[in-house]
C-alpha cells in the first residue's frame, strides 16, 4: 500500500517537470520548478517517516525551508531586473 503512495508520489512529480520543460515563461518555470521541489521534500519526509531515519526527515524540512527562501530571493530578483530594464 505504502508502495503505491510512493509511486503515486513520483509520477505526480512528472507533471511540474513537463511544464517546466514545455513553457518559455520564466515565472511558469520558477513556478513548476518551485513546485518539484516542494514535492521531492515531502517524498523524503514521507520516506523518512517509513525508514523512521528522523535525520532524514530534518534534512527533507531544511531543504524544504531553505529551497523555497532561495526561490523568493531569485524571484525578487528578477523582477528588479525587469523593472530596471523597463525603465
Amino acid at each position: 500500500m505504502l508502495n503505491v503512495a510512493l509511486i503515486a508520489m513520483i509520477l505526480a512529480l512528472l507533471i511540474p517537470i513537463y511544464e517546466a520543460s514545455r513553457n518559455q515563461d520564466i515565472w511558469q518555470k520558477m513556478l513548476a520548478l518551485s513546485s518539484i521541489a516542494s514535492k521531492t521534500s515531502i517524498l523524503v519526509l514521507v520516506i523518512s517517516v517509513l525508514r523512521d531515519d528522523w535525520m532524514i526527515g530534518v534534512a527533507a524540512v531544511i531543504i524544504l525551508s531553505v529551497g523555497n527562501a532561495g526561490l523568493m530571493l531569485l524571484a525578487q530578483t528578477l523582477k528588479r531586473m525587469n523593472d530596471v530594464v523597463k525603465e
